[in-house]
């Protein structure tokens, strides 16, 4: 039981933590829509806007490096 629970939870933060320039990116995106809001005042649809586009940029690039990386044989 002890084993199951071990890859379990090894299972579920390795996809939080399997790419680590995703997470970086993604926790960078965060901070500077944050700061816009709090700081510069901008509008919460326009940090909304800012939030969708970037995380999809962000997933957009490590599908790409992954593709290459799988079709390089690296």
């Amino acid at each position: 039981m002890t084993n199951i629970l071990k890859v379990v939870f090894k299972e579920f933060f390795g996809m939080f933590i399997d790419d680590g320039a995703l997470a970086l990116a993604a926790l960078l995106l965060i901070a500077v829509v944050g700061v816009l809001v709090k700081f510069a005042h901008a509008d919460a649809l326009l940090a909304a806007a800012l939030l969708l586009l970037g995380c999809l940029l962000i997933l957009a690039e490590s599908v790409v490096r992954a593709a290459r990386k799988k079709f390089q044989g690296k």
